[in-house]
């Protein structure tokens, strides 16, 4: 009889998780952005730098953000960070949510979505009614699954570039909570 590997798990990361959240940042980068970012910059892209900051991060005293991995049995596969809007124009009571990232051999399992409602469930334990988050323009995979889930576009843009990338369009998303 083969035993049945647990189920997914999602958590607050921690210190430990550094090293694995770094390399997700990395190769989810490298796929998400295949056709968006220039390729040089996506292949100068370090998971070692990635890691180096993520443990940074975790020394920090005073984070603007919380961090939660989803784990595929023992091994961390993904991690969202969510937190208050940083945005300038939000109303009272919105949270962010700042990223959500999938080792790419782990999409279309479902385990995104459920990384993504455990990052709204968190909004809303700590008290947030409503969430934003920015998505690149041309990014139609994850704009595709963040309509799937509910959010829409509430109008706002912006524009920034990423390393030697061309000017790059971001459109904000707004959902309840």
């Amino acid at each position: 009889m083969v035993a049945a590997s647990p189920a997914p798990v999602v958590r607050f990361a921690c210190a430990d998780d550094a090293d694995a959240i770094g390399r997700i940042h990395v190769v989810s980068w490298r796929a998400a952005y295949v056709n968006v970012l220039p390729g040089d910059y996506l292949a100068g892209l370090s998971i070692t730098d990635r890691q180096r900051a993520w443990r940074r991060w975790f020394i920090a005293s005073h984070r603007s953000a919380r961090v939660l991995v989803v784990a595929d049995g023992e091994t961390v596969v993904g991690f969202a960070c969510v937190g208050a809007s940083r945005d300038d124009d939000a109303a009272a009571a919105t949270g962010e949510l700042q990223s959500i990232y999938l080792d790419p051999a782990k999409w279309g399992l479902g385990l995104g979505r459920l990384l993504h409602a455990e990052a709204l469930a968190t909004l809303r334990r700590d008290g947030y009614r409503r969430a934003t988050l920015w998505v690149l323009d041309g990014n139609a995979v994850a704009r595709r699954f963040y309509e799937r889930a509910g959010w829409t576009e509430d109008g706002a843009t912006k524009v920034d570039t990423i390393g030697s990338s061309p000017p790059l369009k971001e459109v904000r998303y707004l959902r309840a909570l």
